[in-house]
């Protein structure tokens, strides 16, 4: 139950490497999404995400001339939908990544993104008061320092 599939977001939105930057922004504005998997005829060649197009100092006028291949990142983090969720998360906390792009079959079949992360993480706190070894296990990594008491 701890596989990737069972908390990604199931068939994103993507978008084609030619496509324009602003288009990019007005999908991601449009489905209420930070990142995009870019894909070249089908084929996964990238991710860009808000953050990208924000630190790409695009302005309007420019932002339909520049191409998503121009600003998005080249190297996306892509997993299969079997592995396991604290390998993950774990990569993407280590490597600062911003989502994992799930593929099965050489299709992008799912988006795991830090907000995923966040929001299963809100609800293991929740239910942590109500499972006794969450909370001991929360105590002992706050006693350490890894999270705030």
């Amino acid at each position: 139950m701890t596989e990737i599939k069972h908390f990604m977001t199931e068939s994103p939105h993507a978008i084609g490497h030619d496509q324009t930057l602003k288009l990019a922004h007005d999908r991601m504005q449009q489905y209420d999404i930070r990142h995009l998997p870019v894909l070249d005829g089908g084929v996964l060649v990238g991710v860009i995400s808000e953050r990208d197009i924000a630190l790409s100092g695009a302005v309007s006028k420019a932002e339909q001339e520049l191409s998503v291949e121009e600003v998005m990142s080249a190297e996306a983090y892509s997993v299969a939908p079997a592995d396991d969720l604290l390998s993950v998360t774990a990569h993407m906390a280590q490597h600062k990544h911003g989502c994992a792009v799930v593929m099965s079959h050489n299709k992008v079949v799912g988006v795991f993104t830090t907000t995923d992360a966040l929001q299963l993480l809100s609800g293991l706190l929740r239910e942590a008061g109500r499972v006794p070894a969450l909370q001991t296990a929360l105590d002992k990594l706050a006693k350490h320092g890894k999270v705030a008491p």
